[in-house]
């Protein structure tokens, strides 16, 4: 039978798939990871995988399906026991129901996923869900407010979540840099939101492979080009992030 030390390794190359904006060859892992996860009669191990299906659900836009696997998470016996990884199941749900438009359920579910959060206390834990931390909570939070449409929260969650990460976390410094920018440029701060652009591409090495930062940075361009502002800020922000 598979270790759990080897399904976490393909749920981190899953992981690695999934930050390269590369659904397909994620879902290929994470299929295999299933089957192992399900023979290990582990929890932790199988929430660990559903955790990454929901996400790799969402790339791919399927949000139906990543609502399900949320499902699959907060109804997970670890979950039912810690509420650190309840909370990260209700904030994925939150996120998927937001995508489908379902605002209501999605709030309810945003306001589950903190306070279960605010009763989570430190204990031994996988390094992976170490990561799931205040910082991070803001972050997806600001995605559900996004996909909701409220740009003013988002952006008050990603400011949270910038002061709180880690320095030595760069790769996700730039990342919800990158998100920042986005929800800037959807309130029409156009100017500030390309300054804040260039501080999430001066965060993140170009070997990186972290698609997302750059699709993100690409919606960002999207929202500029289709304002039609032309100020010598933006235009020169746009040439910069064109290359």
């Amino acid at each position: 039978m598979m270790s759990g030390d080897s399904i976490r390794n393909i749920s981190s190359a899953a992981f690695a798939a999934i930050d390269a904006s590369s659904p397909q060859r994620a879902r290929a892992h994470l299929d295999k990871a299933l089957t192992f996860a399900g023979l290990s009669r582990s929890s932790e191990t199988m929430y660990h995988v559903w955790n990454h299906l929901t996400l790799t659900s969402s790339q791919r836009e399927n949000h139906a399906e990543a609502v399900a696997g949320s499902e699959v998470l907060k109804r997970s016996s670890i979950a039912r026991r810690d509420p650190l990884y309840a909370a990260l199941g209700h904030i994925r749900n939150a996120n998927g129901l937001a995508r489908l438009r379902h605002r209501s359920e999605a709030l309810r579910a945003l306001g589950d996923g903190e306070r279960a959060f605010a009763r989570s206390a430190e204990r031994q834990r996988p390094e992976w869900i170490k990561h799931f931390d205040v910082s991070e909570m803001d972050a997806l939070s600001s995605f559900v407010w996004t996909a909701l449409g409220d740009h003013r929260r988002a952006e008050y969650c990603l400011h949270r979540t910038l002061a709180a990460i880690p320095d030595d976390m760069a790769r996700n410094k730039a990342l919800y840099t990158a998100h920042l920018s986005l929800a800037q440029a959807r309130q029409g701060d156009l100017e500030l939101a390309c300054a804040t652009g260039r501080q999430a591409q001066a965060l993140l090495p170009p070997s990186s492979g972290s698609r997302r930062t750059a699709n993100t940075l690409a919606a960002t361009r999207k929202v500029i080009v289709a304002s039609g502002a032309k100020s010598p800020e933006v235009v020169e922000w746009m040439e910069e992030s064109s290359q």
